[in-house]
């Protein structure tokens, strides 16, 4: 698992204990451990604590940004690999216009975004053979290996928190 530094694990625990207090404020204190950083469930129910799912929210972030490598795995680009891996896991293809509304951004942009993803090695396009006005847009075995080794890094670091917290 990736190392934090000390700034970094400085800054999350004050963004949690913004975010406790925040909640603490307006009521919601009763699901929350002070500056706790750890994934489990709260003892009142079996539903995640909000504390433990922002923490792991930021946790997804760091890995997916350490994982690929570049800062170019979020927003509507990261919305086009979960479209493409989910399509791929499903047998079914995109078109580079279904890929840009589903990301909701314009034609133009979700092109360039897929080009940036082809310079990675992570996409490919070909033509349409039944419709040679359209790109269909696949990952390639390296796109494909890369986000499930990354979603299998995800299940662990989910697996070991709510299990070190559950046997507590």
């Amino acid at each position: 698992m990736q190392q934090f530094s000390n700034q970094e694990i400085a800054e999350i625990k004050s963004r949690i204990d913004q975010i406790h207090d925040l909640l603490a404020k307006s009521g919601g204190e009763e699901h929350l451990v002070s500056g706790s950083a750890t994934f489990g469930l709260s003892a009142e129910s079996s539903e995640p604590r909000l504390i433990d799912q922002l923490a792991l929210s930021i946790q997804m972030r760091r890995m997916r940004k350490s994982h690929f490598g570049t800062s170019q795995m979020s927003g509507p680009t990261w919305d086009m690999m979960l479209d493409l891996m989910l399509a791929n896991a499903n047998g079914r293809t995109l078109s580079a216009s279904d890929l840009a509304t589903g990301a909701a951004v314009p034609l133009s942009s979700g092109l360039r975004m897929i080009a940036a993803l082809e310079a990675l090695g992570f996409a490919k396009r070909t033509i349409d053979e039944r419709d040679r006005r359209r790109s269909i847009v696949r990952l390639t075995d390296a796109g494909i290996e890369r986000m499930a080794s990354y979603f299998k890094k995800i299940g662990a670091a989910m697996n070991s928190g709510y299990n070190r917290v559950a046997s507590a």
